[in-house]
């Protein structure tokens, strides 16, 4: 059908089509500017053993929340995964009250079974994942002391063995 048919055929309306897009971005995306690496960087960086800069970083710049620094090779940290790796619990707590994106690491340090055991039932071979710097799910429990011996003990169970995996 030519198109001078087609307008015909549905009653001479050209404007059939909606000028609507199924779904819209909000309009400052286009126009805010990226997180500056560097700033990511320092803030993920710090995440590791400083809760006051991490605090005041975050303070002064909310969206840097869940920004993730790529220390190359597909090895993405965000601060909650810097905090939550090397077993600093207290950042990690204050990072998840501001919003941080919660995952099943983090469940691990602070020994939430009741998260962590559904998880690994749904999608077993998370228990073979790497989080930042190829810490494994059974790095982030043995960070989390006591309060995590459940879901170490669990996980164990499942035959993990290895606490940091080789990234590349």
């Amino acid at each position: 059908m030519k198109r001078s048919q087609f307008i015909k055929a549905v009653g001479g309306s050209t404007l059939l089509l909606s000028t609507t897009p199924l779904f819209a971005f909000p309009t400052p995306l286009k126009n805010d500017p990226q997180l500056d690496k560097e700033l990511v960087h320092i803030f993920v960086g710090k995440a590791h053993s400083d809760m006051e800069i991490v605090k005041e970083l975050l303070s002064e710049h909310p969206t840097l929340l869940n920004a993730a620094h790529d220390w190359n090779f597909g090895d993405f940290e965000t601060a909650l995964g810097a905090a939550s790796h090397v077993g600093y619990k207290e950042l990690a707590r204050y990072l998840l009250d501001q919003g941080a994106q919660a995952n099943i690491f983090t469940a691990a340090l602070f020994g939430k079974i009741e998260i962590v055991r559904p998880m690994l039932e749904a999608f077993p071979l998370t228990l073979h994942a790497k989080g930042p710097h190829g810490f494994t799910l059974l790095h982030h429990a043995e960070q989390g002391g006591e309060d995590a011996t459940e879901v170490l003990e669990y996980l164990r169970s499942l035959g993990a063995t290895e606490t940091k995996v080789k990234l590349y």
